[in-house]
């Protein structure tokens, strides 16, 4: 873990962490601040060890699993259009329609807790990477009780599999559903259409009947085009004054 953090601007978030620094340090532990928030990266293999320790050490104080969620990093970072480079007329945005992925990265997939002291009163984000081709991390519920739902709506919704979680199955899609709608392999119009029939009396599936289109994201440019009459005016009184 790196030795230096700068200030996060609030005292109770300093102290907490340089108690982080102190407790959790070697190879996969990364302490960051960023817009007054910590985030405290560990390995996968010992967040059940962590989060034991910031809910059980009164130091610590977590009592509360806010929320938990996956992320998936396949194309962090990574565009197909262009935005402020891009051309004011004809269709010169689409760059790259066939961005390459690496979907078996063994950082692809992160499960980030947030995580509440209200004994303290502060918060803090964890984050442990997971591998793509096999996304697996132990279950927090015999920790927090409120993380059932969480890990199957990340199990539902990225795939990621938790051990020792009591009842993993899907949340929000259909039992039949194939896949998982938030890896970034997955089509955005999906395979099948569901309705109810109501001639047979039941959900039925169907080929997806929406025609693919490119969707041509809008260009915010700084110029007068967006600009209100009176932020107009007060450019061009600007502009003048500068040029007499």
């Amino acid at each position: 873990m790196s030795e230096f953090l700068p200030t996060t601007g609030d005292a109770r978030l300093d102290e907490l962490a340089d108690l982080l620094a102190e407790r959790f340090s070697g190879d996969g532990f990364e302490l960051a601040s960023s817009l007054g928030e910590l985030t405290l990266t560990v390995p996968a293999g010992e967040i059940v060890e962590v989060c034991s320790t910031l809910h059980k050490d009164k130091s610590f104080g977590f009592e509360q699993l806010i929320d938990l969620c996956g992320v998936d990093y396949a194309a962090y970072g990574k565009s197909e259009w262009e935005t402020s480079e891009a051309s004011t007329f004809g269709f010169g945005r689409g760059v790259d329609r066939d961005l390459e992925l690496d979907l078996d990265d063994p950082r692809r997939f992160a499960v980030v807790y947030h995580l509440l002291s209200v004994r303290h009163n502060r918060r803090l984000r964890l984050k442990a990477h997971v591998d793509g081709a096999r996304p697996v991390i132990d279950s927090v519920n015999d920790i927090w009780n409120g993380a059932n739902w969480f890990e199957r709506e990340a199990f539902d919704l990225f795939g990621i599999l938790f051990n020792g979680h009591p009842d993993l199955r899907r949340i929000l899609t259909d039992y039949g559903f194939v896949g998982h709608p938030f890896r970034k392999d997955f089509p955005l119009s999906g395979h099948v259409a569901m309705r109810y029939d109501p001639e047979q009396a039941r959900v039925v599936y169907e080929p997806v009947e929406i025609e693919p289109r490119v969707l041509v994201p809008k260009v915010i440019r700084d110029d007068s085009r967006y600009l209100s009459e009176h932020e107009e005016a007060a450019r061009q009184a600007a502009k003048d004054a500068a040029n007499a």
